[in-house]
């Protein structure tokens, strides 16, 4: 995965410059098959870090603009008549590596079209169940400012996400160095020649490869003692689930395979609490008013846990 991962980062630093928190959050959701929720402001390269990620990996991508006028047939497909016969059409949801751009700009019935895809790997259309690619990977994007005319994610959903990922703006030595990348008109040039470093076979493996990392009982000890830990806090009104526990030993997991390692440390469980934690926790009244965060909170829970050693 280390060596994954720097191959893919070389790809895509031909185009995305900086956002390297972003791109192991994505290959690290790929190894062990979860999916992505990316929040950021417009122009941060959310969507090209998608497309580029998937053309270094050598991924089938598609992508869908959420709208409020969308349906779910257009996210899953519907049946079509085709020489006198109904036939299934595929829907965007049918590739491996899909963004969902805007995905709290559409209703709920159209977000809950998400829902079996993410989870089951399928998508059932009158009665009939279709099989999604493998590998297959949800990028979803939100804009954290903009409010007016969105749906937001109902808890069900979110908890589906391994990770909440916050894109921030570059440095601006990143900014300088992205002014200066080739571009076709405003469009990065070099995006079509990105050259794939690994394929579905390849990624495949490297999932039951993250999946035989050893987690130390105490470890995974350490894992339901944090997300515990969430659900006592007085500043929270609903915290981790038992999904959870699962997603956050699964990323320490991927976390433990990009730094090179076979097994996981409670370090690695406390870098990637914050992305696994953060959009599953809901806050009281009280502590918002106070401009508690649920990062603050994620903080607290792994400071009242003692660290295994």
């Amino acid at each position: 995965m280390k060596e994954l991962y720097e191959q893919v980062a070389e790809q895509v630093g031909r185009v995305v410059v900086g956002q390297e928190e972003v791109l192991r959050a994505l290959l690290g959701a790929m190894a062990v098959g979860g999916h992505v929720l990316l929040e950021g402001p417009p122009g941060v390269a959310k969507t090209l870090l998608a497309r580029a990620t998937a053309r270094a990996l050598g991924l089938d991508f598609g992508r869908i603009q959420f709208s409020p006028d969308m349906l779910p047939s257009d996210v899953t497909g519907s049946q079509t008549l085709r020489g006198g016969e109904l036939a299934f059409r595929p829907g965007p949801v049918f590739h491996a590596l899909v963004l969902a751009d805007e995905i709290n700009r559409t209703p709920p019935k159209t977000q809950a079209a998400l829902l079996e895809a993410m989870q089951e790997r399928q998508v059932t259309v009158d009665g009939v169940s279709h099989a999604l690619p493998d590998p297959f990977l949800v990028v979803a994007t939100q804009n954290p400012i903009e409010y007016e005319g969105t749906y937001p994610l109902p808890e069900a959903q979110l908890d589906r996400f391994l990770v909440k990922v916050k894109v921030d703006y570059p440095a601006e030595e990143e900014e300088r160095a992205m002014l200066a990348l080739a571009r076709d008109g405003l469009e990065p040039s070099g995006l079509e020649g990105l050259t794939p470093v690994a394929g579905a076979q390849e990624l495949v493996a490297a999932r039951r490869a993250v999946g035989a990392i050893a987690v130390a009982d105490e470890v995974s000890a350490y894992v339901v003692a944090v997300v515990r830990a969430t659900r006592a806090l007085p500043s929270v009104e609903l915290g981790g689930s038992p999904r959870a526990a699962v997603h956050l030993q699964g990323a320490a997991r991927a976390a433990a395979a990009l730094a090179g390692r076979d097994f996981v440390i409670p370090d690695d469980v406390a870098a990637v609490a914050p992305a696994v934690l953060r959009h599953r926790l809901i806050l009281r009244p009280e502590a918002e008013l106070e401009r508690y965060s649920p990062d603050d909170a994620v903080a607290t829970a792994l400071g009242s846990v003692p660290v295994p050693r």
